[in-house]
């Protein structure tokens, strides 16, 4: 069966590419109903929509860098423990970025013009992580994963009120996020040192502030 199909690197490399340019172009497939599909509609104003997609590009370029720091992180691990739940949890983020896709749709506006770049800087931080060993790589994930909960929770609070439909797939994103946190850190996470910490949330912060408007 293709789940259990054994990749020799060539075919990963094949696969990942391919993964790769989906995930740059918005072409994603979720596995579950988007947590929206029952929320109601309601009016936004000029202004709150605009500022409703700005947040859901922020998070759908969260997903393009999750994308790729789980398929460099599975492509890199050294144990097949880890690898199968980098994978996982890859296959749960692609609901999210699905979802956030859909509702830029909804909010007719469109995805992050630096999406390529999102995705090839994520890539190169995800490999390094990988390098350092298997804990250090599960301890990027944990502390990669509390900030997006800090940053989720914010746009909890940034979120027009009545924009249900963004709400509900925010909230799904935050409990799925702390999910994979709590995995990686059962499976061994070395914590990450303070210094990586710090740069990492600026880096954060330079991705929220130019993916709002592009």
């Amino acid at each position: 069966m293709t789940a259990n199909r054994h990749f020799d690197p060539l075919d990963r490399l094949i696969v990942g590419a391919d993964k790769a340019l989906r995930v740059i172009a918005g072409v994603a497939s979720a596995s579950r109903p988007t947590p929206a599909a029952h929320a109601p509609d309601a009016e936004l104003s000029p202004a709150e929509q605009r500022h409703s997609a700005g947040l859901m590009r922020v998070n759908h370029v969260g997903e393009v860098c999750a994308q790729a720091l789980y398929n460099s992180q599975a492509r890199y691990a050294h144990s097949p423990a880890i690898r199968a739940q980098f994978d996982e949890a890859g296959r749960e983020e692609e609901d999210h970025l699905a979802w956030t896709a859909q509702r830029l749709t909804e909010l007719g506006s469109r995805l992050s013009l630096l999406n390529p770049l999102w995705y090839a800087g994520s890539f190169a931080l995800g490999t390094i992580a990988a390098r350092m060993g298997d804990g250090r790589s599960l301890g990027f994930v944990v502390e990669t994963e509390r900030q997006v909960e800090a940053h989720l929770a914010s746009h909890l609070q940034e979120l027009p009120p009545q924009d249900a439909k963004s709400r509900a797939i925010v909230k799904q994103m935050a409990i799925d996020e702390v999910e994979h946190g709590a995995a990686a850190q059962r499976l061994g996470a070395i914590d990450t040192p303070a210094p990586v910490k710090a740069l990492m949330g600026l880096m954060g912060k330079v991705m929220t502030k130019t993916a709002y408007y592009l």
